[in-house]
């Protein structure tokens, strides 16, 4: 509580002192000077009353014709006197000085950016501040002394906030919109009860603070919330509708599409083995482009089911360590092709992810650089861990064809190729599933090389689950 807040007014204009509910109501601004402040009254009166019995004293001696005794009451009337001097004018640098330290303080107030006033408990104003005029169009000089009821008796949620201060002896924390020029002003507004020297409730101090901005913010901050609800609706039926038609895709891929292939393969295998005879050699090699033609557009599907499949599923995070799956795929790249003479250095990769996303990264990774390095008699292949710009990184690396790094911005898209097929045959979208698998474990992937100098592929793998 605020205790003794208006308990003394300021040389100023249109203000009085406030008094408590009891007394009779006196606003801020009459001067300190005339009022009686009780220490120097008391002293005041003390030395009245003996100048009194000093007078009356010394007129019985001249009566009497005691002139020494005369003389010893004018000296103490002289001394008396002197004292009152000095009293009155300490007791009127006190007032001074108080009345310009209230009336500093009431500049404060008026310098204050929020809303402040001062009704008593019957509802008249004992202080306000300038705010307080700009808000209501009023003077306070018009205000100071008036029932809030009287002067705007359209606001009865004033006086019931007000008694629930003074009732509760506790501060009340209210809103309330106000309407203003540029629109409905929104005010917070903390209401604390103001006692007097004998802890008595008389008043209550509002301060009304306009949050109208804060409001304004919060309601754009709603508005765009729901705008990016919706907006995550929308794409969400997008999402969903773009996964309905990669399940028509996929399961066109794996049936539709396979089947006709199969058909066709079959056929044309058994002409090249049964009624090969029958043709020429250009009727052969006819068959045999038929062939090599089913063949990658089989190996076609099974790369875009790949890249389908890496990215969508859940992820079934476990630890492992890359370099025994290295190890496998390495191996059966040799016997797919036992002739050539590759060195492989495998170290551990221990790693934390999806077994069988992390598989397709590590095979497609390693039978590129198996593919680039064909043209080497002797071609090396390293697989491990290494520290890359201060962060873990795994990493596959090989002496083979290399490509030119001012193309590398397209070697992750699908389809997108930086060799000939004739040179190095392939799909084009295994870099692309590395990429997409890498991109759901929380990681990135890069390279590095030079044309004809050997490529190194890098990959993090991050620990949060998708």
């Amino acid at each position: 509580m605020i205790r003794g807040a208006v308990r003394h007014g300021a040389a100023r204009p249109g203000y009085r002192r406030a008094a408590s509910a009891a007394a009779p109501i006196r606003p801020v601004g009459d001067t300190l000077i005339t009022q009686p402040d009780p220490v120097s009254g008391i002293r005041l009166t003390i030395v009245a009353l003996g100048v009194a019995a000093i007078a009356v004293v010394g007129v019985a001696f001249v009566i009497a014709d005691y002139r020494i005794a005369v003389a010893v009451c004018l000296v103490l009337l002289g001394a008396c006197a002197l004292l009152a001097l000095r009293f009155a004018e300490s007791w009127r640098e006190t007032c001074r000085r108080s009345a310009g330290d209230v009336a500093d303080l009431l500049d404060i107030v008026d310098e204050i950016g929020a809303v402040v006033c001062v009704r008593d408990a019957g509802g008249r104003y004992l202080l306000v501040n300038r705010q307080f005029e700009q808000l209501n169009g009023v003077r306070r000089e018009d205000v100071l002394g008036h029932r809030h009821q009287d002067l705007f008796p359209a606001a009865d949620t004033v006086g019931v906030n007000d008694r629930k201060a003074l009732f509760h002896g506790a501060p009340v924390q209210t809103q309330d919109t106000v309407d203003q020029i540029d629109g409905p002003h929104t005010y917070y507004t903390v209401r604390h009860p103001v006692t007097d020297t004998d802890g008595r409730v008389y008043a209550v101090c509002g301060i009304s603070t306009d949050i109208t901005d804060v409001m304004r913010a919060e309601e754009e901050v709603r508005r765009l919330v729901t705008d990016l609800e919706q907006r995550v609706r929308d794409r969400t039926a997008d999402l969903e509708a773009s996964i309905r038609d990669i399940d028509a895709f996929t399961y066109s891929a794996s049936h539709d599409l396979r089947a006709p292939l199969r058909v066709i393969a079959g056929f044309s295998e058994i002409l090249l083995e049964d009624h090969a005879g029958q043709l020429d050699q250009t009727g052969r090699d006819y068959l045999d482009r038929v062939h090599a033609a089913t063949g990658r557009m089989t190996r076609t599907i099974d790369a875009l089911l790949d890249l389908c499949h890496a990215g969508r599923g859940e992820l079934r995070r476990s630890r492992f360590d890359l370099g025994d799956l290295a190890r496998d795929i390495v191996a059966d790249l040799r016997a797919a092709e036992p002739d050539r003479r590759v060195e492989t250095v495998i170290g551990p990769m221990p790693v934390a992810g999806d077994p069988v996303l992390l598989s397709l990264v590590m095979q497609n990774l390693l039978s590129n650089a198996w593919k680039f390095t064909s043209e080497r008699g002797e071609a090396h292949i390293g697989v491990g861990t290494r520290e890359y710009d201060g962060v873990p990184a795994f990493y596959v690396e090989d002496d083979g064809a290399g490509f030119d790094m001012q193309h590398a911005d397209q070697l992750f898209a699908p389809f997108q190729r930086l060799h000939s097929t004739a040179r190095f045959p392939g799909t084009g979208i295994g870099l692309a599933v590395v990429e997409r698998v890498v991109g759901r474990h929380g990681g990135r992937v890069w390279a590095e090389s030079t044309a004809g100098g050997g490529a190194t592929f890098y990959f993090t793998v991050g620990d949060d689950v998708e």
